[in-house]
Order: structure tokens, then C-alpha cells, then sequence
């Protein structure tokens, strides 16, 4: 492994919110299941402090070693190009580049090889996530990927070189696909988990505690969507840009635009289908998307995002696309 341095689902229980204080301080928190209390628990709890990092202090990717896609793997990501064979070299030449543009900005890249066998494992922030001091490793969905969160210089590397807490989600029995599932608030501790067949109830309720999560809302997402990260991304803790109509959630325009005080980018079917929506904060003022997301924004959606103060980073990862998964997706970020 290299680390590169600059220039280098299933219906919900219907049950109560649960909030624990202590000393009167918020503690642990609280998690939102039901689709007309969201607003209603956000005021419960609000406001919450930002006195968390906004973004990631470096990155972890996963080589295109190994990458290609199986026409009839993942039946539930409608984004998949079936027809289309993934070029190895212009995928190698793309995951270069991206490593390249998050050096350019200022972040150190750790960078391990992928594993023939592994086809997906270039979407590493399904495997493996974090929060300072600890490192989470994901339950996978689909046979084809479950592998992908063992891998053991990943685990060694953090837990022994950098001290880090491994908490493995597998154990639990649950479907938790991580940050492809849950979209965060990093400042402030909000969870956006989008319950599907790559994260269940429980799964939700796992990652909520991995996360040191404040509030998380369960939210159901349409039957022809799959992860919540192709169509709902917060901004660095400031904003929020999202397709509305890809969750079954009346209260989540609201919400969002309470929370993020109208700071809402709401996208149209043919930006999301570009993966506009699966952008990254990469930190507190830039943004990265891919050439794809970038080419087909609308010239609105594009001042919005910089008026917001954030600089807009385009970077073409269209061979990773073919997949099914954009930017955000290969990226695991480091906290």
C-alpha cells in the first residue's frame, strides 16, 4: 500500500424515539423511524453543537485492481451500465487522477491495492468507515462484496499503526452499507440512513452507535433506489443536495431545509442520473463530483453550490461509473 501525500427494505417497527440525557447534556441520542415525526424529533434536539471535524483529514481508496462489472451482479442498482465493458486501463489511468485532484487539495491518500475476486471493492466507503480512534467495517449485501470488509492490511494498518478501535458491523447479523447508506452530518452528529436492501432496520440502528451519531433519520427510500449517497449528500455540515422524489419521506424537504436554514440543492431525475448527488465535501470548502455530475448540472444548481462559499471540483471517473457508483463512492474518508 502507498500512502500518497500532496502532489503525490423491510418496513420499520413502529416504536418511540428514544433520547438519553445525562447531566443534561446530550449524550446519545435519539433515532427517528417514523416518516411524520422527523421534524418533530430534529426539534427535540436542536440545536446541535458542530464541534466536529467538517471533513476528512485524508482519504483511503482502493485500487481498480480486480475491478470489473458483472452484468448480473447487484439487481437492485438500477445505475449499473450493463452493456458497456469497464476499459482496465482508462479505469487505472481515472483512479490516478482522483488520487492526484485530492492530493492537489491538500490531502494525504492512503492507497491499497484491490484483490482479483474483489470486483466492487473500488466503492470502498461501503466496506470501511470512520469516526476519530476507530475504524468500522461494513456487512455487505451481496455475497460478491462480503469479503471486502476483511481485509486485514486495512484492519492492521489502523488498528495497530494508528491506534484505532475496530468495530465490525458483520457480527451484528445486520445489512449496513455504511456511508453508501448513510449519508452524515459530520459537524454535528445527524445520520441520514436510507433503509433499503444495503442497510435494514437494524443495520440503521448499528451504524447510528458506530458513528457516535447525535439523531439519525430512518428514511425509506423508493424501491428502484439502492444507496442513499447517489441522491442525498450534506455538504461539509452546512448544506444539503438532494432528489427528493427518491425517498418515500414527505417531512425530508422540510427537514432539510430547517436544518440547513434553506441551504437545499434539490436536483432534477436527469442530474441524479449523472450522480450529481453523489458528491463529497472533501473538506470545509471543497467539493468534488465527477465530470459526469459536473457536465450536467444546471447553471443554477452550479451557483448555488458556490455561493454556498465552496469551490467545485470535477474529476472523471466515468469507467467506475459503469458500476453503478461515482465519486463519493470511492472514497472512505479519514477522521
Amino acid at each position: 500500500m502507498d500512502l500518497v501525500r500532496k502532489h503525490t427494505p423491510p418496513p420499520a417497527r413502529r416504536r418511540p424515539c428514544i433520547l438519553v440525557r445525562a447531566g443534561g447534556t446530550l449524550e446519545a441520542a435519539l433515532i427517528s423511524d417514523r416518516r411524520d415525526g422527523h421534524l418533530e424529533a430534529w426539534r427535540t434536539v436542536a440545536p446541535l453543537p458542530a464541534d466536529r471535524p467538517a471533513a476528512m483529514r485524508a482519504a483511503l481508496v482502493v485500487g481498480p485492481e480486480g475491478f470489473r462489472v458483472d452484468p448480473k451482479a447487484s439487481p437492485d442498482n438500477k445505475y449499473i451500465d450493463r452493456v458497456h465493458p469497464v476499459d482496465p486501463a482508462r479505469a487505472r489511468a481515472q483512479h490516478h487522477d482522483l488520487v492526484e485532484a485530492l492530493g492537489r487539495i491538500g490531502l494525504p491518500v492512503l492507497r491499497v491495492a484491490g484483490l482479483p475476486g474483489q470486483d466492487d471493492a473500488v466503492f470502498v466507503n461501503n466496506a470501511f468507515g470512520t469516526i476519530p480512534r476507530r475504524l468500522i467495517a461494513g456487512s455487505m449485501r451481496h455475497p460478491g462484496r462480503r469479503s471486502e470488509p476483511e481485509r486485514r492490511e486495512i484492519r492492521e494498518l489502523f488498528a495497530g499503526g494508528f491506534g484505532y478501535e475496530i468495530v465490525d458491523l458483520r457480527s451484528r447479523g445486520v445489512t449496513a452499507e455504511l456511508t453508501g447508506a448513510l449519508v452524515i452530518d459530520r459537524p454535528r452528529g445527524i445520520g441520514f440512513c436510507g433503509l433499503s436492501q444495503r442497510a435494514d432496520e437494524e443495520g440503521c440502528r448499528a451504524m447510528h452507535e458506530a458513528f457516535a451519531l447525535r439523531i439519525t433519520f430512518a428514511l425509506r427510500l423508493k424501491r428502484d433506489e439502492y444507496h442513499t449517497n447517489v441522491v442525498l449528500a450534506i455538504l461539509a455540515g452546512r448544506a444539503a443536495v438532494v432528489r427528493l422524489p427518491a425517498f418515500e419521506e414527505p417531512q425530508l424537504g422540510p427537514l432539510l431545509h430547517e436544518i440547513y436554514d434553506g441551504r437545499v440543492l434539490e436536483l432534477t431525475e436527469e442530474e441524479t442520473l449523472a450522480f450529481a448527488g453523489n458528491c463529497l465535501a472533501v473538506t470545509p470548502q471543497d467539493v468534488m463530483m465527477s465530470v459526469t455530475a459536473e457536465r450536467k448540472l444546471r447553471p443554477e444548481s452550479r451557483a448555488k453550490i458556490l455561493s454556498w462559499g465552496f469551490r467545485l471540483h470535477a474529476v472523471d471517473v466515468s469507467e467506475f461509473e459503469k458500476a453503478g457508483g461515482s465519486l463519493r463512492c470511492l472514497i472512505a474518508e479519514i477522521f
